[in-house]
């Protein structure tokens, strides 16, 4: 091949490469497969390596150039990279319109004119572009607004930022409504400097895979999505960034083109040749914003990228020179946020409440603040050990989390803002019920009220009996079980069932159709699974997931199978298990095993079994088959998931033959989580243990 030949033929694949380029990165629409682009990429780099003169700037080859920089170069905007005011509410969004509204007919124009488009808000790094000629001249950060840093050199590895731009065709341009503008914008493209400005996100996978490997080299871990995506574009070298895997989305035309409307600019963007949120939509009103946000709140984790509002746009762009600037942002743009997973507030006492089990377990009241769109003044504080680690004083303003869990919790302390009036929290020395002195328990963090008789130890084991997990028995909720232990009527979980419609007549909130309901409800319960009874016996760390591991184990122990036995007959399967053999059913310890077994050695419980029995109590006791395609399978499941809820996925898991854990091991085959997994999650990428999103769950169990 002559040279003549292969410029022609140069020109030819990089025409077809950006094309397919295109329909990859742009419309998601691939026609070739990945093989097949990678070969004629192999094809342009063997052509131009042997015609060097024939390199072009915007070639594709061309993405990673240049040798590692010292330092980024200074640039200024050519106008600024504003910031956005942020609302949190409903009520704020309505504020900011009605200011606009205020302003709109002062200055006497059609207030029936705003209407909106919503934008997804990426979490990611702001970038402006500078197109020449068509040619990707410069790239830059956004900086402070006015001057940011020259990363070209970075931001051409990303593939889907076009080294040229796309040229669309007049029939392209009358189709999104810019005809009159058509011939304006091609000369521009041609001849003249536009600039495109986006941002530069790294996707929840590529970041899963970049902490993998850096768990596995002994590097640092990035925090998040956004961190990891500034991380990189910040590289000296390039090349650390190429394979960093960013993507890049436009959601701006800086220049001015005389565009009328801001979807058509992303619109246009798309046939330029860049890549913009098909999620985004036009608004015809506030009420259609606010809709847009709420389905995007609730459905973000099914997004690839971090995701944490969305910018509430006023669509007609001749309002944005009226509307204005005002200080750091401008008023036809809000950031409508989504509601935070943090907050910060004052820790005002610290009130110790006894468990079901005698522990005693410290709760934080707290100056109320809203997080994750719920007003908390109550927060968990676990244990005394937990105080010492976040050397937490009543006092301190304090972070709280409500991320992935139902119980807020305190995850920090704002050390620097204590006053020096702040106090030590510590364990009561005698009960705050019964004044019974507290113990300390042997080898473990809690305190104890040793009182089997305490007022609150016996109200806690009510609680629990008839709570979702156990007997699940509606109607009667905490305030009605205390109402019916001061009247004497209930004084353990067998004098449920002794209860009439009248005993609940005479008590406050009973009237006599939920006096009927609440008999009902206790009737119902009478046949519960073998599982759910074991967890309601209130055996100290027998959860949920060690007594469904512990009712497998002991069905096989029982003289019957598929049947209903009496409460009492479960005594004689753990006659027949001694700790050790207990000790080998996963995830239960020596620690387990042990309150196992000295709970149906205690008399009073096994007094409490034949109880049962004489109320009626029968326990269904099947032979758990253990067949599916999580079949040996075990399970962590963390963080929220938006298609179902943790116990639905739980269940799913197990009717599938696997089994869940509440801890992640090394033992652990999967890690399912959803959004604000936590520290469970970290953990799993520390010991590798596979880890599958909302989609990838769904998908391994073939719905």
């Amino acid at each position: 091949m002559n040279y003549q030949e292969a410029e022609k033929r140069i020109l030819k694949l990089r025409a077809e490469i950006n094309r397919h380029n295109y329909l990859y990165h742009v419309l998601d629409k691939p026609e070739i497969s990945d093989a097949a682009l990678d070969s004629l990429k192999n094809e342009l780099v063997k052509l131009e390596n042997q015609f060097p003169k024939l390199i072009s700037p915007d070639s594709p080859t061309q993405r990673v150039s240049g040798k590692a920089l010292s330092k980024f170069k200074k640039v200024e905007h050519s106008s600024r990279m504003i910031s956005l005011f942020d609302a949190f509410s409903e009520e704020e969004m309505k504020d900011w319109e009605n200011r606009l509204i205020k302003i709109l007919e002062t200055e006497k124009q059609n207030k029936n004119k705003i209407n909106y488009y919503g934008e997804l808000k990426m979490d990611g790094l702001a970038v402006s572009l500078i197109y020449k000629n068509g040619q990707l001249f410069r790239g830059a950060t956004r900086g402070d607004g006015q001057v940011g840093e020259d990363v070209t050199a970075n931001l051409r590895t990303i593939n889907s930022i076009p080294l040229s731009l796309r040229q669309p065709s007049i029939l392209e341009i009358k189709k999104i409504g810019l005809g009159d503008l058509a011939n304006k914008i091609i000369e521009i493209i041609k001849n003249g400097e536009i600039e495109i400005r986006g941002e530069a996100i790294m996707t929840e996978e590529v970041l899963k895979k970049l902490n993998a490997n850096n768990t596995k080299s002994g590097k640092a871990l990035f925090a998040n999505a956004r961190n990891a995506a500034a991380g990189s574009i910040r590289q000296l070298d390039p090349a650390i960034t190429a394979v960093r895997h960013l993507d890049f989305y436009c959601y701006d035309i800086a220049t001015e083109l005389g565009i009328k409307f801001h979807d058509q600019e992303h619109e246009l963007a798309k046939l330029l040749g860049f890549k913009a949120l098909s999620a985004n939509a036009r608004c015809k009103d506030l009420n259609e914003l606010i809709k847009f946000h709420h389905h995007w709140e609730k459905n973000r984790a099914k997004l690839p990228f971090e995701c944490d509002g969305v910018v509430a746009v006023i669509n007609d762009t001749s309002l944005w020179p009226i509307l204005g600037v005002v200080g750091k942002g401008p008023r036809y743009m809000m950031a409508y946020k989504f509601a935070n997973e943090q907050a910060t507030t004052k820790l005002l006492d610290v009130v110790w409440q006894i468990g079901r089990t005698g522990i005693l377990t410290p709760t934080a009241r707290l100056a109320p603040v809203r997080v994750k769109g719920v007003t908390i003044s109550n927060a968990t504080l676990h244990n005394l050990d937990e105080i010492k680690r976040l050397n937490v004083k009543i006092g301190d303003t304090v972070i709280v989390e409500r991320a992935g869990d139902v119980i807020p919790k305190i995850v920090g302390v704002l050390i620097k803002l204590r006053e020096g009036k702040e106090k030590n929290i510590s364990v009561p020395s005698n009960c705050p019920i019964c004044s019974t002195k507290i113990i300390k328990v042997e080898n473990e963090v809690a305190y104890r009220c040793p009182n089997k008789n305490c007022y609150a130890v016996n109200l806690r084991r009510l609680i629990h009996w008839v709570s979702k997990g156990a007997f699940d028995i509606e109607g009667l909720g905490p305030k009605i079980i205390e109402q019916l232990v001061k009247e004497g009527l209930v004084s353990d979980p067998a004098d449920f069932y002794k209860l009439s419609k009248d005993d609940l007549l005479e008590l406050e909130r009973f009237a006599d159709i939920s006096a009927n309901n609440a008999i009902n409800a206790v009737a119902l319960s009478k046949n519960p699974n073998l599982e759910k009874f074991l967890f309601a016996l209130g055996i100290t760390h027998v959860g949920e997931e060690t007594a469904i591991l512990l009712a497998k184990e002991i069905v096989s122990k029982l003289a019957k199978e598929d049947n209903f036995i009496k409460p009492s007959s479960i005594l004689e399967a753990f006659d027949k298990i001694d700790e050790q053999q207990l000790e080998e059913i996963p995830d239960i310890g020596p620690k387990v095993a042990k309150a196992i077994k000295s709970w149906f050695s205690n008399k009073a419980n096994c007094i409490f079994l034949n109880k049962l029995d004489e109320v009626g109590l029968l326990i269904k006791v099947q032979k758990l088959k253990s067949i599916g395609v999580f079949q040996g399978k075990s399970f962590v499941v963390t963080g929220t998931l938006s298609s179902l809820t943790r116990e639905q996925a739980k269940a799913t898991i197990r009717k599938n033959g696997g089994s869940v854990s509440e801890s992640v091991s090394k033992n652990t085959d999967y890690v399912v989580f959803g959004e604000a997994p936590g520290s469970k999650y970290d953990k799993a990428l520390k010991l590798g243990v596979r880890l599958l999103n909302e989609k990838d769950f769904l998908k391994l169990l073939k719905i």
